[in-house]
């Protein structure tokens, strides 16, 4: 029988097939390959009674490591204008993840009813300018709510973004009750609390949202230094006019991409991100 799993606690596994929920462990067989089921996989499982096991993971079209779930198709990336302040670096992580796994991303901006208008405004057009959707949230107000829960249908969607910036409340908001436990911000340290205590599918509006815990730091470093470039989308429209069809974008002379960042056309602070994650890429193999 083929399902996906819906949830994973403590070693068991959550398969949805149809309208029915069967508990199941994964075969042994997994660990020797260094394969372990995801919240997201679509498995083919045996059946004993109403207890189940794992025999397949059928292939991934998409696999996050954190959040750890497969076959995701869509990412809203959250944060939040003020507390926690806005990181820019943070957001660049998350969207090379995204664009990695040939995500469709949407950005949120929570707590808008703390932000001034021009903090509001110099965040904002400094994410318009990479060219993403962005939608305006006030989640404890439920303000923005149905025009996210309007992208759902069809997708694998999942929330992600640093702790504290409102996650969980976006999601007890979609669904109209706590799905998943809140919490509040630190004060000592201004960082968000693990509230997320697993990751879970929920079924709703035609596709499958997960929550997931949150976090305040993201390793790229497995990113290859000829795939960065390809997580910058604003890039795409110059790579056929630069001299060098292997141009990193980066000391090559005739480089249409800088000389877009000097005419203005690609955001310089997202550019000097890609430049300094390119040379932390080629500073790593130097020291293999």
């Amino acid at each position: 029988m083929q399902g996906i799993i819906v949830k994973g606690i403590g070693g068991f596994y959550y398969v949805k097939i149809n309208d029915k929920i069967y508990e199941c462990k994964a075969r042994g067989r997994f660990r020797h390959r260094d394969l372990s089921p995801l919240v997201g996989d679509n498995v083919l499982i045996d059946l004993d009674k109403d207890k189940g096991f794992i025999k397949e993971i059928l292939t991934r079209t998409s696999e996050l490591i954190r959040p750890a779930i497969a076959n995701v198709t869509q990412a809203f990336i959250v944060f939040a204008v003020r507390q926690p302040d806005f990181n820019m670096d943070l957001l660049n992580k998350f969207l090379i993840l995204c664009e990695i796994n040939k995500l469709k991303v949407v950005i949120c901006f929570n707590k808008i009813d703390l932000a001034t208008d021009a903090n509001l405004e110099e965040t904002v057009s400094l994410v318009k300018s990479i060219g993403y959707e962005i939608i305006y949230l006030n989640a404890k107000a439920e303000k923005g709510i149905e025009e996210i829960k309007s992208h759902l249908e069809g997708n694998v969607t999942v929330f992600c973004g640093p702790s504290g910036v409102g996650k969980s409340t976006i999601l007890n908001s979609i669904l109209g009750h706590s799905a998943m436990e809140t919490g509040a911000i630190s004060e000592r340290l201004k960082r968000g609390k693990h509230t997320t205590r697993h990751c879970e599918l929920i079924e709703i509006d035609g596709g499958y949202v997960a929550d997931s815990p949150g976090f305040s730091s993201l390793d790229i470093g497995f990113i290859k230094k000829e795939s960065l470039q390809l997580c910058f989308p604003e890039f795409n429209k110059y790579y056929d006019e630069c001299k060098f069809s292997t141009c990193m974008h980066y000391k090559e002379p005739a480089c249409a991409v800088k000389k877009a960042v000097e005419a203005g056309e690609i955001n310089n602070n997202r550019y000097n991100f890609y430049v300094k994650t390119l040379e932390e890429i080629l500073n790593r193999r130097e020291w293999k």
